[in-house]
């Protein structure tokens, strides 16, 4: 199969697939990686057929929602691309994205890298950033019933990818505990210049919640953390 064939066969697959996934994690969150990648994978040397499968693939078994099995969804990807002949090489290193993109709180060293991860991973980390992470945060928490915000319960700066996937505080924890550490862990330098104003965006946005939340101008209630209150 020539690239568009098996990009539109993907396409087709992954609709279905997440056709009732949570909001967050669904099609249209697909959709925005698989954007995100196309225009950071144009500036990078890449193999753009692997670049785009594995931004297609990333989340079609999201660990999160498998009792954390972070290998359901390699399989499910590989299996997939075997159906419709795709090469073994590809197959193999889509599966090996997958297994490797998540940020698992961020101090993880990871056993595989390459330029096509680095753009897949840039590319889904820049839909946690901004005014889309803002909003995917939020639904997250809802529909894991967690509060917005807690002035009690500080963040926490997770050691490893068990403590990060147990952790079951507020909202806005998320922003300290990954979200704003996100801009300095991109790989790509267009995935850098994008990061920026979103994560600026995430400042201003924390800055105007504390301001509504203890009605009236607040210092940072978390200074040890990741934020400049002066944007």
């Amino acid at each position: 199969m020539q690239h568009a064939q098996i990009i539109e066969a993907t396409v087709a697959y992954v609709k279905k697939e997440l056709s009732n996934a949570e909001a967050g994690h669904d099609w249209f969150h697909i959709q925005r990686v698989w954007t995100n990648a196309k225009i950071i994978g144009a500036q990078e040397p890449v193999n753009m057929t692997i670049v785009e499968l594995g931004a297609l693939l990333h989340d079609i078994a999201d660990a999160k929602f498998h009792n954390g099995d972070e290998e359901i969804g390699p399989a499910k990807s590989s299996q997939f691309l075997r159906s419709i002949s795709a090469d073994e090489e590809i197959i193999e290193h889509v599966a090996q994205i997958i297994r490797h993109i998540s940020f698992k709180g961020g101090r993880q060293t990871s056993s595989f890298e390459s330029p096509e991860l680095f753009v897949v991973r840039d590319a889904d980390r820049l839909d946690a950033l901004g005014a889309i992470g803002i909003a995917r945060a939020f639904h997250y928490g809802g529909f894991k019933n967690r509060l917005l915000f807690d002035p009690m319960q500080a963040p926490v700066k997770h050691l490893d990818a068990e403590s990060y996937r147990n952790n079951h505080s507020p909202t806005i924890n998320h922003f300290y505990e990954k979200l704003l550490l996100l801009k300095d862990l991109m790989h790509t330098e267009s995935g850098k210049t994008l990061a920026e104003n979103r994560h600026l965006f995430m400042e201003s946005f924390l800055q105007q919640f504390y301001t509504e939340w203890y009605g009236g101008d607040t210092p940072n209630p978390f200074p040890d953390n990741n934020i400049s209150m002066n944007g």
